[in-house]
């Protein structure tokens, strides 16, 4: 029966921590959502890009999490940027919250999704923030490549009028 459901729930990426970091692990978390929650997840009303993720007393947290509250709820309706727990096993937590204080890396929430079992996962990377000169060099490759392939597309479309 789970086979014939349609996957129409789409991923949300936090585009902006790809630019702003360089990822050096990741991890698959769940993430404590009231029902309200899930049914604005579901609608797509999520925005990641302030998300960031904070160690407090062996538990990892997130907060800044943007989900709009739910159009039909009522007053058990939901805070739109509340903290809210991340699950993760105790050792996970401790050799990544070792890390973070050992060498000042940071946990940034990169991409939310669903399981196919309809559970809410969000992908937390290990993060090293990039320099200016690092991001100027992203920048200059990802020109570099558009412009590659915008000759390389006038190019064939030269050859095929030929």
């Amino acid at each position: 029966m789970a086979d014939k459901k349609k996957k129409n729930t789409p991923d949300y990426i936090n585009k902006r921590a790809r630019f702003e970091y360089q990822f050096l692990d990741s991890l698959e978390a769940g993430i404590m959502l009231t029902g309200t929650e899930v049914k604005s997840v579901r609608g797509g009303k999520v925005n990641l890009s302030d998300a960031y993720c904070l160690f407090e007393r062996g538990e990892l947290f997130i907060r800044n999490l943007y989900i709009t509250e739910y159009e039909n709820g009522t007053y058990y309706n939901h805070d739109a940027r509340r903290i809210r727990k991340l699950l993760l096993q105790k050792k996970e937590l401790k050799k990544w919250e070792k890390r973070v204080t050992e060498k000042g890396l940071t946990v940034v929430p990169y991409k939310m999704y669903f399981t196919d079992k309809g559970f809410v996962k969000i992908e937390i990377v290990l993060a090293q923030g990039k320099k200016e000169f690092d991001k100027r060099e992203a920048i200059k490759e990802k020109d570099n490549r558009r412009e590659m392939e915008r000759t390389r597309l006038t190019v064939s479309k030269y050859n095929a009028d030929k």
